[in-house]
């Protein structure tokens, strides 16, 4: 197989090698997917960087980035025969694995590539696995949303973008901050209130947007930035569904009206949700895919060859839609 790879962290020009390896057999329970498309996100250019602390890659050879779409080539003992040539999607391709899907094939338990529906392409198959689950867990992780009013932070960022039409779909009231740049295109989601992100009176904003009530959920892309605005809005027994904190990953917790407002923090990291509730997430994409009331905009596609510049566009951020590789 035709893959990318790095050995050490690094610039993504500086160590993202074009590279041929034995395409893995599938063992037992496992299929083997020729790769239409692989998805980018921040956490595998953050990886390939080596953000996390650590000296060295975990692996001898990385081929990275966990998301992506292709067909069925191979199954393994156990699998069904009739899953060969099957269009399928792919969620924590390279998550504590060594080969990802930046790749032409990638080889994987069954239940890692999931069956598409015959309307939705390879392409939007690709943006499935995180930014997909992600907006799918932190909608619908505390449960049906529909009268609820749910404040999505970040709504022009792609898993912002997926969560507002997914919130509006199952019939929440939706309040969202994005920049000025973003709002016109968010406001086409079905948004019911589109708020500058940078308002110095943000918190009195988003209470005037509904109707002077605190907010029933946050869906919280800046966690430790946001998180004293947080607390002022949201409402009794109310969420934060926070998956992320970029801007400040060490941050001081307004505890007090917190407390007093029984808040639950929910912290999600998609690659660690359990099976049962992804199988959940999987359905309910599925079902908004195929009403059509879910559009996954792609900002750019990279062949397979210039993951290098796809990694630098992720990483450079501003963009109107995720980033893909062409894997074929």
């Amino acid at each position: 197989m035709q893959s990318i790879s790095y050995n050490r962290f690094g610039a993504a020009a500086d160590v993202l090698t074009f590279q041929t390896f034995d395409t893995p057999a599938p063992a037992a329970g496992e299929v083997t997917v020729r790769m239409a498309f692989s998805g980018v996100n921040p956490s595998d250019t953050k990886s390939r960087a080596g953000t996390s602390g650590a000296a060295k890659p975990p692996f001898d050879h990385v081929i990275p980035q966990s998301d992506g779409s292709g067909v069925i080539e191979a199954v393994g003992a156990g699998v069904d025969n009739g899953r060969i040539g099957t269009r399928v999607w792919i969620w924590n391709g390279q998550w504590q694995r060594a080969f990802g899907t930046a790749s032409t094939h990638i080889t994987l338990p069954s239940e890692q590539a999931v069956q598409l529906p015959d309307a939705v392409t390879l392409e939007t198959g690709a943006i499935l696995g995180i930014p997909g689950l992600t907006a799918a867990e932190a909608v619908f992780g505390g449960g049906d949303v529909k009268g609820k009013t749910l404040l999505i932070s970040g709504g022009g960022g792609t898993v912002g973008y997926l969560a507002v039409q997914l919130a509006v779909w199952a019939g929440a009231t939706v309040i969202t901050t994005c920049s000025p740049r973003d709002m016109e295109r968010v406001k086409a989601t079905g948004a019911h209130t589109v708020l500058d992100y940078r308002s110095e009176t943000l918190a009195a904003d988003i209470l005037a947007a509904n109707g002077g009530a605190l907010v029933d959920r946050i869906l919280e892309v800046e966690f430790g930035a946001n998180v004293t605005m947080n607390a002022e809005v949201i409402g009794i027994n109310g969420t934060i569904a926070a998956y992320g904190s970029q801007i400040e990953m060490t941050p001081t917790l307004p505890f007090r009206p917190l407390l007093f407002k029984a808040v639950t923090l929910d912290v999600i990291l998609i690659y660690l949700l359990p099976l049962p509730d992804r199988l959940e997430r999987i359905e309910v994409l599925h079902r908004a895919l195929t009403e059509g009331a879910l559009t996954c905009p792609i900002a750019q596609i990279y062949p397979l060859a210039e993951c290098a510049a796809a990694h630098d566009a992720v990483s450079a951020g501003r963009r109107e839609g995720a980033v893909l590789v062409d894997c074929r």
